[in-house]
């Protein structure tokens, strides 16, 4: 962010009126203010916030493998008879309430703007979390109700998160803020050996207190630091406002608030492109997410313990790949390189790759090999936050949160009908036939979904992303603007 911040000085002296609405600014351009620039705090804010949303939606997945008494062994204190459908169900419905969420999370967001929609969000869910414990003792209902809520909360993030982008991202560090959500495979990978650990030593249980109290401690953070628009936060500094405003002045031209065009995006090409393609990107995603433990468990024969690091090691990892997969994407669009080229190969990565992958680990019968396979499926799969991911923002920065939930009613949906269509396929979860059925399925889809994708994405504002809907110009190949040219 060096280049734009000496972009950012000589702005500063284009013009000394703030906008309406501001509250402070900070007149004085220095010390800790010019250290660390606003957009930084905010990419923090992203990553951790979704670090933490991911961590109370994913703490489940490991535990109920000790809620759960084995079959024909006697019921401890604690321990719940639930069938593996019953599983299947106390994991899946997070995501039937996720789903619906999204057209909400986009009505809300450009309504109440995504300070208040991602924080209270968030709250909703890490109280949940504390209410965990006392719901399944209570009866199975109670436990899938505290869950559906947690999953209508969570589908508010995502819109949230995205209506934000477009207003406090240059063009040219989009694909870098990018990498911030991937906060949230961060947050996975250190769910499984954190509550791993939890467990071994303090009981399940523990596990929903745990996180529960850091959701709500995240949340206090974020209601002192996030703000919606640059000129609302009393901090920045008049430098980087003003090179920000006039960096996304073009693309989202008075757009903030404006009503989400269901219309328009219902009967976009584009949209549905990134949609059905995403959809198979999600059904690699949660095979891995929700049924790791399991095959980590039944078929490769892991501990608790050692489960835990195995199933989480490979989404810390996938972070790191995240951050590279996004700074590369910058770079190629940098040096020349189509901007919808570089989306339709991070897309490709980001799930005919995996979709091989995760076939071939249920043909492997050597752990090792395995868990390779498993670290690089998982690590590829991030390459999608600089290709379909990252596209919503390219053809919508003013309506990307209402994008997005469009997208994620459709592709999310896949979250919940994997485990369906898994418990349907694994009777036994020990059988590697049956997996390498579920996991090929899981191949097919990803392959199929892709294809539209790769003939009919765009990567240039369409006409119903402005107040008044007008001819966009713009070449879908024409390499990306770059500081030089705010």
């Amino acid at each position: 962010m060096e280049e734009n911040n000496k972009v950012a000085s000589g702005l500063a002296d284009r013009g000394k009126n703030l906008p309406n609405g501001t509250i402070n600014n900070n007149e004085e351009d220095g010390g800790l203010f010019r250290a660390i620039p606003a957009r930084v705090v905010l990419y923090l804010l992203s990553w951790s916030g979704f670090l933490v949303s991911f961590v109370m939606r994913n703490d489940i997945n490991i535990a109920i493998v000790e809620m759960v008494s084995p079959p024909g062994e006697e019921v401890l204190p604690d321990r719940f008879q639930w069938s593996f459908s019953e599983r299947a169900i106390i994991l899946g419905c997070f995501y039937w309430w996720y789903v619906v969420a999204q057209v909400a999370g986009g009505v809300a967001t450009q309504r109440f703007g995504t300070k208040a929609v991602f924080g209270w969000s968030q709250l909703a869910t890490a109280l949940c979390s504390l209410l965990i414990p006392m719901g399944a003792r209570m009866h199975l209902g109670c436990l899938v109700g505290l869950r559906s809520v947690q999953g209508f909360a969570s589908g508010l993030t995502w819109p949230a998160m995205y209506a934000i982008v477009g207003h406090w991202i240059p063009p040219w560090e989009r694909s870098r803020f990018m990498s911030s959500f991937q906060g949230f495979s961060i947050g996975i990978g250190l769910t499984y050996p954190l509550c791993g650990w939890i467990i071994a030593n303090w009981g399940w249980p523990k596990v929903f207190y745990t996180t529960g109290s850091i959701g709500v401690a995240w949340c206090l953070i974020w209601w002192y630091l996030a703000f919606n628009r640059p000129h609302e936060h009393p901090r920045i500094t008049r430098a980087e406002r003003e090179m920000i405003e006039e960096a996304v002045a073009e693309d989202i031209r008075g757009g903030y608030g404006m009503a989400p065009r269901w219309g328009a995006i219902f009967r976009s090409v584009p949209a549905w492109a990134i949609a059905v393609t995403t959809f198979g990107r999600i059904w690699l995603h949660y095979m891995f997410i929700m049924f790791g433990p399991v095959y980590m468990n039944d078929v490769l024969g892991f501990d608790i313990e050692t489960n835990g690091i195995l199933s989480g090691a490979p989404f810390l990892c996938s972070y790191l790949s995240a951050v590279l997969f996004c700074a590369a994407a910058d770079w190629m669009v940098a040096h020349s390189m189509s901007l919808l080229i570089v989306r339709k190969i991070f897309t490709a990565v980001s799930q005919v790759v995996p979709g091989i992958l995760i076939f071939c680990i249920a043909w492997s019968k050597n752990q090792i090999a395995v868990l390779v396979m498993w670290f690089i499926a998982v690590s590829c799969i991030t390459a999608g936050y600089a290709g379909a991911m990252a596209n919503i923002i390219d053809i919508a920065p003013n309506l990307a949160g209402p994008v997005l939930a469009f997208a994620q009613t459709i592709h999310m949906s896949a979250s919940f009908i994997a485990p369906i269509a898994a418990s349907t396929i694994v009777k036994d979860t020990k059988s590697t036939e049956q997996w390498m059925m579920a996991f090929g399925l899981a191949l097919g889809i990803a392959i199929i979904t892709y294809l539209p994708y790769l003939a009919k994405a765009q990567a240039k504002p369409q006409p119903w992303n402005y107040r008044e809907a007008q001819q966009v110009t713009d070449e879908a190949t024409a390499p990306l603007r770059g500081p030089s040219s705010v």
